[in-house]
């Protein structure tokens, strides 16, 4: 298993999570919008400028920063 950090995806790629860094609000929020370990990501696209990446989660879309995506590591899923 290769874990990589969320904002390593590309568009079009979809990873699963196994694991949240950080603690406090941040890490709270991130879960209660379905980030948690086992569930499956799609990166959908990127912003013009590059930031934020817009992702799909649990039949949903959800937009973060890289310096957020990068808290979250997945392993990619083919």
């Amino acid at each position: 298993m290769v874990v990589l950090r969320l904002e390593d995806l590309r568009t079009g790629e979809t990873g699963r999570i196994v694991k949240i860094k950080g603690n406090g609000p941040f890490r709270l929020r991130l879960m209660e919008m379905g980030f948690i370990p086992g569930a499956e990501v799609k990166v959908i696209r990127y912003a013009p400028l590059k930031d934020p990446v817009e992702y799909e989660i649990k039949g949903y879309h959800v937009s973060l920063r890289h310096e957020e995506a990068a808290k979250i590591l997945v392993e990619k899923v083919s």
